[in-house]
């Protein structure tokens, strides 16, 4: 009977794996051929299990803390699954960008993931940007633009808050070796911040005390007083700044791709000649 029943078992593991193995790859396929609307609905459900799963996880620091004797195993439980699903969804987008050329040169950019690289391809339709300028706009970076009460935003929400996740990202990856956008952001911050010493933002600064409320005795006010702009401030400019860079190239590369064709040089280097051409890094990927 022992005999049978390790030979039961192993024809038992073995059909398993063959079912694991077809769910696998079947879930490849359709990982592929995901619409932009099931990507897009991919990422968002992604953030949402990251969300809860740093809730679990906090919440049970919490209460192991106030109650050492009590057993928390259910909401350990709960953000293990929420973990599980975070990288099931992962796997699927990383299948999703690396069908695509495009998809695979963003892979291959440190600090780029396959969340990300989803995102972007489900949110931007290239045929519809003749410039980077275009995606600037539609990812709520072009800071002139304003969203009046009563008028339709002029701006994708959710790829706005994915930019910024770009340049959190990027922020967090500037001192790896394998690094481009992020070693670009720390140098735009130290430009950003001479300018910001020699009293260059002045008149930025004077538009925040008169258009934004902030409370008294913060030191954001402070700097602002003083006619400079605080270094949280300073930062976010220099973060937009490689992310702006970063989508430019994104749009230089997918251009390409879908006309076969150089895309225009951006305005600042085409007709007013005051701003250097940055070269698009692993271009060898877009393949």
């Amino acid at each position: 009977m022992n005999y049978m029943k390790t030979w039961h078992g192993c024809r038992g593991g073995r059909a398993m794996e063959n079912i694991l193995d077809k769910l696998n790859r079947d879930l490849k396929k359709a990982s592929e051929n995901l619409s932009d609307r099931e990507a897009r609905y991919l990422v968002d459900l992604y953030y949402q299990m990251q969300d809860f799963r740093i809730q679990a996880t906090n919440q049970t620091r919490i209460l192991t803390r106030e109650d050492a004797e009590e057993p928390h195993e259910v909401i350990g439980f709960m953000g293990g699954n929420y973990k599980t699903i975070e990288d099931n969804i992962k796997a699927c987008l990383k299948v999703y960008a690396e069908s695509k050329p495009v998809g695979r040169w963003m892979l291959s950019i440190c600090g780029i993931g396959p969340v990300i690289a989803a995102g972007l391809l489900a949110h931007i339709d290239i045929k519809k940007c003749e410039t980077a300028g275009a995606i600037w706009s539609f990812a709520g970076l072009v800071p002139d633009v304003e969203w009046c009460k009563g008028q339709k935003r002029p701006w994708n929400a959710k790829l706005k808050v994915l930019c910024w996740k770009i340049g959190q990202s990027f922020m967090k990856v500037s001192s790896n070796d394998k690094d481009y956008y992020g070693k670009i952001y720390r140098k735009r911050k130290e430009y950003e911040a001479a300018k910001n010493e020699a009293g260059e933002y002045k008149e930025i600064a004077e538009e925040m005390l008169a258009t934004k409320k902030f409370k008294k005795e913060t030191k954001a006010r402070d700097f602002y007083e003083k006619g400079m702009l605080p270094p949280a401030h300073i930062d976010a400019r220099a973060r937009r700044y490689a992310v702006k860079l970063f989508l430019s190239h994104l749009h230089a590369v997918w251009y390409e791709l879908d006309r076969g064709t150089q895309p225009p040089k951006p305005f600042a280097i085409s007709i007013l000649w005051h701003a250097h051409e940055v070269p698009i890094p692993n271009r060898e990927f877009a393949c």
